[in-house]
């Protein structure tokens, strides 16, 4: 951690820290600090202001990463399984000692793990990479959960996750383009419905800076676009509208990073576009940047590390497969490898180094795929919904992602969590 930011940080804040970092919600933070869950968002809040961060995921990995949390790993990927066979340590037994390993591990590799901690004569490492596939491919399937479903059935809808919740926005419904919102409560499996959007638009994204929800332009009911930039306070349970866009905008890619808005592409009514725009909350304003290297909207972005990775999209002629890799620190751009198949109106997501893409326009949903940052490479994974599962929205809260809404057909009430990490015990030698 960088000596400034260890000063910005007050010894309450770090002690809360520590406390995510362990997976305690804000419940189980507040019992044992004594204090009020509202006191703790308001920690959170700071927190995530000054660290910089936009989940409680990202904010875990700090304090992994900075030594906060003591006797603690940081896998770097998911569905890696760790090979080391501790019984080498000649005649010592294994102290468990409390730790966190951030780990996208199915069901079965975790139990297999514990074996092959349990019983050296098995080590997980004389899995072969053929079995461990398979293992991690069956993995992939069991992890899905139907869920709540979303209130109002919708596509095209803007949903994000803030403090532990999950918020759909807007969209369209069979009744026509709505301004409706609904959060989801992961922990009572509930939704309830809040203060509706002023201005109704579908096809559109949110992004969450400075404990405001922000979800700029989209598609009217009259079929038109707007400019119109509406944020939604969650602790006050109100819209106020800021800034517009430079341009009237829908089925754009939009990400928050360091404390700015980005937005990617999108549809101006008569073409698709590769304009940028970053937008400053401080100074209310959005400035264009460099261009995307290809045209398209119905796009997803995601931020990994100091990166934004804008996935998949829509040129016009045909879904595309694009994965391009935009640094705000040098406004340019770099290819990556691109995914399997196109994909355009798909969920875009990410948690930890690894990107996730979910649905889209034909046969998108049977399978979907996740990026890894590291080795730059896809893998394709099987999801709860057969068929085309387009306009949907996705959310990271912890450890699980939720895939919220879309259409096949008709419009859609999906609420699918998907367990994409685990939280296990590491065992160490003394």
């Amino acid at each position: 951690m960088e000596q400034k930011e260890r000063e910005e940080l007050t010894e309450r804040e770090i002690e809360v820290i520590r406390l995510v970092a362990t997976g305690a919600t804000n419940r189980q933070i507040a019992s044992e600090l004594f204090i009020s869950v509202n006191t703790v968002k308001v920690h959170l809040r700071n927190i995530f202001a000054k660290l910089g961060v936009n989940s409680r995921t990202e904010l875990a990995m700090f304090a992994v990463r900075e030594g906060l949390v003591e006797g603690v790993s940081l896998p770097e990927v998911e569905e890696v399984a760790i090979a080391e066979d501790r019984s080498r340590k000649a005649g010592a037994w294994l102290n468990w000692r409390l730790g966190l390993a951030i780990v996208a591990l199915s069901v079965v590799l975790v139990l297999a793990l514990s074996r092959a901690i349990l019983r050296p004569t098995k080590p997980m490492a004389s899995l072969d990479t053929a079995g461990s596939m398979a293992l991690a491919t069956r993995a992939a399937q069991e992890r899905w959960t139907a869920k709540a479903p979303l209130p109002t059935p919708r596509m095209g809808l803007a949903v994000v996750a803030y403090e532990g919740f999950v918020y759909a926005i807007g969209g369209e419904a069979a009744e026509g383009v709505t301004g409706v919102v609904e959060r989801y409560d992961p922990e009572a499996d509930e939704w309830i419905s809040l203060a509706g959007k002023p201005t109704p638009v579908s096809d559109v994204k949110a992004a969450v800076v400075g404990g405001r929800i922000y979800v700029p332009g989209g598609r009217l009911a009259s079929g038109e676009l707007t400019d119109v930039m509406e944020v939604y306070d969650p602790e006050e349970d109100r819209w106020e509208e800021r800034a517009p866009l430079p341009i009237a905008l829908s089925a754009y890619a939009l990400a928050a990073f360091e404390g700015k808005l980005y937005l990617f592409g999108g549809w101006d009514g008569e073409s698709y576009l590769a304009s940028v725009y970053e937008y400053d909350p401080e100074r209310d304003l959005w400035i264009a940047k460099a261009p995307m290297p290809t045209v398209r909207g119905f796009t997803g972005a995601a931020v990994v590390g100091n990166k934004i990775y804008v996935v998949g999209g829509y040129d016009g002629q045909r879904d595309l497969a694009i994965n391009e890799e935009y640094d705000p620190s040098k406004d340019g751009w770099e290819e990556r490898m691109p995914m399997p198949a196109g994909r355009s109106g798909a969920g875009v997501a990410a948690a930890i180094n690894l990107i996730h893409v979910i649905g889209g326009w034909e046969g998108g949903s049977s399978k979907a795929f996740k990026y890894n940052i590291r080795d730059d490479n896809w893998q394709s994974f099987k999801t709860p919904i057969e068929g085309m599962w387009k306009g949907l929205g996705l959310a990271f809260v912890d450890t699980k992602m939720y895939a919220i809404g879309g259409w096949d057909g008709n419009y859609m009430s999906a609420n699918q969590e998907y367990q994409a990490i685990y939280v296990i015990m590491l065992p160490r030698v003394p």
